[in-house]
């Protein structure tokens, strides 16, 4: 009988949702927002609740206990310096699930989440854990956040990892699954792709994480770009097309597709924006994180990963600067999304919001004594991009990237606090 139907017909439902959440974590409670302070146990009961984190021992983990009030009932509380956590319903979960915006497009109904509610209930466990959540008392964004976008997506990655594994015989190298994440900055794609690294890694699966900034140029040049295209604001500063090392691209890509075999190793490049002032440049090799094979999944995320060039006309109506990043933009699907094999596109409605979530993180910087931008530094930084977002978004949202398989694509559509919604 399926973990939902049997927590229904039980007599005491939430008791016999502890012993689920219990089983689906092996042995731990699981996580969950409900509406009430207490459920029955049998009073001999005694229930631990570890974070699973670090490592499969835990030895470090959180601990949760049942305590007996004086109505002989037995409260669940929190080794966090909270109030009392608040325990939900299952059916008020399982219901909360169901209503995600995600869920008919990725073909999950309320029969596959109930026969994989285990799933979810750990998955969602393991998110609070690596973001310091209390799981017991999520606020409905932190929820939302959690069951509506990291857990479902997740686990479309992992379907997309088992189609992609499958198409091997037994015994042959396998090269890693590339899943490439295209979404503009400040929409939560570095927590999307941590996230997803952290539960591969979890799950026993070695990962890579890359993003396009890793291949900008090196500083020197950089300086010569911006030299070759005096006056041209969107090639005087990183980030456009024509400010990457598209050969260093594609040789890190093509050696990281060959670590398949245990014992082989690589070292994941990484890029300093913090160096000469701001102005960044390639971090010292030395200090790169080093991957070891056999790697099953490579999450390649980027703002301008699958754009596509336009007609020099369309360019040029958005801003003549533009022409020659559009021309740029040409060596990009070689170096970049012919190594793709599926696909999580985050959608905005107005690329203006861009502005609005860097300004937030500035102003966070800023309060907690960091150096940030400025209001005008963050409105000069994000007007260089601007002209892409107009030019490129349009035609990437209605077509996708070169070469997409529409079977292995994810589109998420989000709203203005980056909270998955809907699409149309």
């Amino acid at each position: 009988m399926r973990v939902l139907s049997a927590i229904s017909q039980h007599p005491s439902p939430l008791s016999a949702f502890a012993s689920a959440a219990t089983a689906a974590v092996g042995g731990r409670v699981g996580a969950f927002i409900c509406s009430s302070r207490s459920f029955s146990v049998p009073p001999s009961a005694s229930l631990r609740f570890i974070h699973p984190f670090l490592s499969p021992d835990f030895p470090n983990g959180q601990t949760y206990s049942l305590a007996t009030n004086r109505r002989g009932r037995t409260a669940l509380f929190s080794a966090f310096p909270a109030s009392q956590a608040l325990v939900s319903s299952v059916s008020d979960l399982f219901e909360f699930i169901c209503a995600g915006p995600l869920m008919k497009q990725l073909g999950f109904s309320a029969e596959t989440v109930a026969d994989t509610i285990d799933k979810w209930l750990a998955t969602g466990v393991h998110l609070c854990q690596l973001f310091g959540l209390n799981e017991l008392n999520l606020s409905p964004p932190e929820k939302a956040r959690i069951y509506h976008l990291y857990v479902p997506v997740f686990l479309w990655c992992e379907d997309q990892l088992t189609r992609h594994r499958s198409m091997f015989d037994e015994g042959d190298d396998i090269p890693p699954l590339v899943i490439g994440v295209s979404a503009p900055q400040g929409s939560g794609k570095t927590t999307l792709v941590f996230a997803l690294d952290y539960l591969f890694q979890r799950s026993g699966r070695s990962a890579a994480t890359l993003s396009i900034d890793d291949f900008y140029l090196t500083a020197e040049d950089q300086a010569k770009l911006r030299s070759q295209n005096p006056g041209n604001r969107l090639l005087e500063f990183r980030g456009n097309a024509g400010s990457h090392d598209l050969q260093f691209s594609i040789d890190t890509l093509e050696s990281l597709s060959k670590l398949t075999k245990k014992g082989m190793t690589m070292k994941l490049p990484r890029y300093d924006k913090s160096a000469y002032g701001g102005k960044g440049d390639r971090a010292d090799p030395s200090t790169w994180p080093e991957v070891e094979g056999p790697v099953e999944v490579i999450l390649f995320e980027g703002w301008m990963l699958g754009f596509k060039p336009l007609p020099k006309e369309d360019v040029k109506v958005v801003d003549p600067q533009l022409e020659v990043v559009n021309e740029n933009l040409k060596a990009y699907y070689d170096a970049w999304d012919k190594f793709v094999e599926a696909w999580i596109i985050i959608k905005i409605k107005d690329p203006n919001s861009v502005y609005q979530w860097r300004l937030q993180a500035e102003v966070a910087m800023r309060e907690d004594g960091k150096p940030g931008m400025s209001d005008e530094e963050v409105l000069d930084f994000v007007s260089r991009y601007l002209p892409a977002y107009k030019a490129y978004l349009p035609i990437f949202y209605a077509e996708g990237p070169r070469g997409l398989d529409p079977d292995r694509l994810l589109v998420i559509e989000i709203d203005e606090e980056r909270n998955p919604i809907a699409g149309d």
